[in-house]
């Protein structure tokens, strides 16, 4: 809560701070071309917004997430392409009305007689582009790489959008303090990229040296993946978190997959544990002990840093039993343990939960059998957690399962400040 309270008041106040600027340097005599100038004023600060958002700095991630910060992400980028779009509309047709030309030839005119036009409509032109690839149904059918590639243009379109900002901008140039506070915005945006994207893990990797130390499969489809390193000890990973793991192998270094922490960190070892679901997956099983690691993380707010009850409920289905297997290893309290699988053969780490739960105190129930019926509806859950409302819930599995588990905590009356989940499929 106090990391989105902290992001919005921020937003607000840069709203209100632009709007400031924006007055006291004067409004156009004509009505399209003050909209104009206005919509791009807030479209360059939701894309420096944008970069903060996706910078990945540990305070903001630890609070909110990196699955809830990618999301606010795409739809910001998603209002930035419109409201830079009305920026362009708007300029274009306020100056066609104020001069002879139709509006093609007078963005023509405006591209070559006026500075940083040009390189303006090429930023939109990018803008555009990735913002037809992110769409839905564009995005199922990319491979992450190409898309990830892509969008990685947003960089350029950012420099090329700040220049035309630089030159052509009334507002940016209206006074000492408006031009030092648009400065410091994309200032501070593109140093958090800097830092939380480059800096900081290639700073981690080389203090860490992590490497692989031990492959062990589970089942046919699920394999553990043990890694050491130096000082991991000051390494400020906890139990409910995740890393993008790229193993430095010749033909699977620069693919980054993201896998949850298996066990909680000691402060010797990490552990994560996969289901082969592709070929980033199923190559783990045959990674070489010694094999050099590159890690991005720790990241994730599903920890007990977001706790507000004594005790709770931790819900498994499948492989997403990971990090729930790590948080019970870290929780005090009663803690009760919910897995739902399958069949018997599916439960992955489950001797390993049930030897936990004797150590903790906690109840282990193993849920087995077909989705339909739904062995985690309302009834169900109120059967085998009766204090379910007064527990912290924490949630993780396949897609399906979550909404379905969500809308039975909702109908069970459990408060949102009390279920914690995070979606780890957008954090790839």
């Amino acid at each position: 809560m106090v990391g989105r309270t902290g992001l919005y008041a921020l937003l607000l106040a840069n709203a209100v701070a632009v709007t400031v600027f924006f007055v006291q340097a004067g409004f156009a005599s004509n009505t399209l071309i003050v909209l104009g100038r206005l919509a791009g004023l807030y479209g360059a600060l939701l894309m420096a917004f944008q970069l903060l958002l996706v910078a990945r700095l540990p305070w903001f991630d630890r609070r909110i997430g990196m699955d809830r910060l990618t999301s606010w992400h795409r739809w910001t980028g998603f209002s930035v392409l419109w409201l830079l779009l009305a920026h362009a509309v708007f300029i274009v047709f306020g100056y066609a009305q104020s001069s002879s030309l139709d509006p093609v030839n007078q963005l023509v005119d405006l591209a070559e007689t006026v500075e940083g036009v040009l390189r303006a409509i090429t930023a939109l032109a990018i803008i555009i582009v990735i913002g037809a690839v992110s769409a839905r149904y564009a995005r199922r059918r990319l491979a992450y790489e190409t898309w990830h590639f892509i969008h990685l243009y947003t960089y350029v379109a950012v420099v090329l959008a700040f220049t035309h900002q630089v030159a052509a901008g009334t507002t940016f140039a209206s006074s000492s303090v408006a031009t030092t506070y648009w400065y410091a915005v994309w200032g501070v945006a593109l140093a958090s990229v800097f830092l939380g994207r480059l800096v900081l893990p290639l700073w981690r990797n080389l203090r860490h040296q992590l490497r692989v130390t031990a492959v062990v499969p589970e089942n046919d489809d699920v394999v553990s993946v043990y890694i050491t390193g130096r000082d991991l000890d000051r390494l400020p990973a906890r139990a409910g978190q995740f890393f993008l793991w790229r193993f430095l192998t010749k033909d699977r270094w620069w693919q980054a997959n993201p896998f949850s922490l298996s066990a909680a960190p000691d402060g010797r070892t990490l552990r994560l544990t996969a289901k082969r679901a592709g070929d980033g997956s199923a190559a783990l099983r045959h990674l070489k002990v010694g094999t050099r690691v590159f890690a991005e993380g720790p990241y994730g707010a599903f920890t007990t840093l977001h706790r507000t009850r004594p005790d709770a409920l931790l819900i498994a289905g499948g492989v997403g039993v990971t990090p729930i297997r790590a948080l019970l290893e870290e929780l005090h309290g009663h803690a009760v343990v919910i897995y739902r699988v399958a069949t018997d053969q599916d439960a992955v780490l489950h001797d390993e939960l049930r030897e936990l739960a004797l150590a903790k105190g906690a109840e282990l129930h193993l849920v087995t059998g077909p989705a339909v019926p739904d062995r985690l509806a309302p009834r169900e859950l109120a059967r085998l957690v009766p204090d379910i409302t007064g527990r912290d819930v924490y949630l993780c599995g396949p897609p399906p399962m979550m909404n379905a588990v969500l809308a039975s905590l909702r109908e069970l009356g459990v408060p949102r400040t009390q279920t914690h989940f995070e979606r780890f499929s957008l954090a790839g």
